[in-house]
């Protein structure tokens, strides 16, 4: 039995646990919008930081970039269906940590112990 090519699984997880990836897709669950308008949904970030965020979103098919022949010229950035469903994921496993965050902490606080219990042995 061969071992499955996790690469593109840690590919994505990579992309998703990038600081500005999951505000961006945030923002832009709520349909169409212009690179300032998602600049400011999100807030804080720089503009070179938030292009490179939207290309690899756009290279990876979860972000569409528009480019209208305007003057000035005019781009608009969507989700895709795929883009939509990476929402729904990373939605989903933020529910999990907020619904046990008690849990969590419980388990942290018992981890700690036990290792500070075994420092001296």
């Amino acid at each position: 039995m061969t071992k499955p090519d996790v690469t593109i699984v840690r590919e994505v997880f990579d992309l998703t646990g990038a600081r500005w990836t999951v505000p961006v897709l945030v923002a832009l669950e709520t349909g169409r919008l212009r690179f300032g308008e998602i600049a400011r949904d999100v807030g804080g970030v720089a503009q070179k930081q938030l292009a490179a965020t939207l290309r690899e979103l756009e290279r990876d098919g979860f972000v569409e970039r528009t480019a209208f022949a305007t003057i000035p010229p005019r781009v608009e950035y969507e989700l895709t269906e795929l883009g939509e469903e990476l929402v729904g994921g990373v939605k989903r496993l933020g529910s999990i940590a907020f619904n046990n965050r008690d849990r969590i902490a419980t388990a942290r606080r018992q981890f700690a112990e036990r290792a500070e219990g075994s420092v001296g042995m």
